[in-house]
């Protein structure tokens, strides 16, 4: 703010181009014959040029629709990049702890265990393995939080390709292809009719108009 660049003003213009662009974007809460929670963690390592600090990213599906997510730096700087996607598990792990423990209390059952979604192997043995080598020690014990649920049975880990990541979307700067691909996966669409020469990307129109209302979730 204080000694913007001409590449400050390049990301603005960009920022509001894609805004222009996509003002009639909205996610569809689909109504679902069974309720399941799906989670996708990830993290951006040491993303920010200045500080080095992870960038860390989840999605929460209700069914399949997104219910909560997050985008955010990270405290500390990861030693790595298993430790920064743990520490995404992490905040994950928490949120699924909560949003299960909601939704008994409004009378949803049967919701255990909840699959989380990692694109990294050594995060994932970190979280598995209880006694694990001298490489995690510097991990601090709040991290370790992911563990204690896998040991609970509230969640099961699972692994999935990076171009299925959910979560890259909140996590990195992505090609045009992949972001809207992975916007469709999470079920957004343009309820705004598209005009010739409009600037927003034709895929996710698409979703429109497939869609009616009565796919509308009905809230009780």
């Amino acid at each position: 703010m204080q000694r913007p660049t001409s590449s400050h003003m390049a990301a603005l213009d960009h920022l509001l181009r894609y805004i222009s662009g996509s003002s009639g974007q909205g996610i569809l809460l689909r109504g679902a014959d069974s309720l399941k929670l799906t989670a996708y963690s990830d993290s951006d390592w040491a993303s920010c040029p200045i500080s080095r600090r992870s960038v860390t990213g989840y999605i929460v599906l209700l069914d399949k629709s997104p219910i909560s997510w997050k985008s955010k730096k990270q405290s500390t700087v990861a030693r790595s990049s298993a430790e920064a996607e743990y520490r995404a598990m992490a905040q994950a792990a928490a949120e699924i702890t909560w949003l299960v423990s909601l939704l008994q209390k409004l009378g949803v059952s049967q919701l255990k265990p909840v699959t989380l979604h990692c694109d990294n192997q050594f995060a994932l043995h970190i979280a598995r393995n209880p006694v694990f080598h001298e490489r995690t020690k510097h991990i601090e014990v709040d991290c370790h939080f992911t563990r204690d649920k896998v040991m609970e049975g509230l969640i099961q880990l699972s692994y999935l390709p990076t171009h299925s990541q959910l979560a890259d979307v909140l996590t990195k700067i992505l090609p045009s292809h992949q972001h809207w691909h992975l916007l469709t996966k999470l079920g957004m669409f343009d309820h705004h009719p598209k005009l010739e020469g409009g600037v927003g990307d034709p895929r996710v129109s698409k979703v429109s108009t497939q869609v009616s209302y009565d796919d509308v979730i009905k809230v009780c």
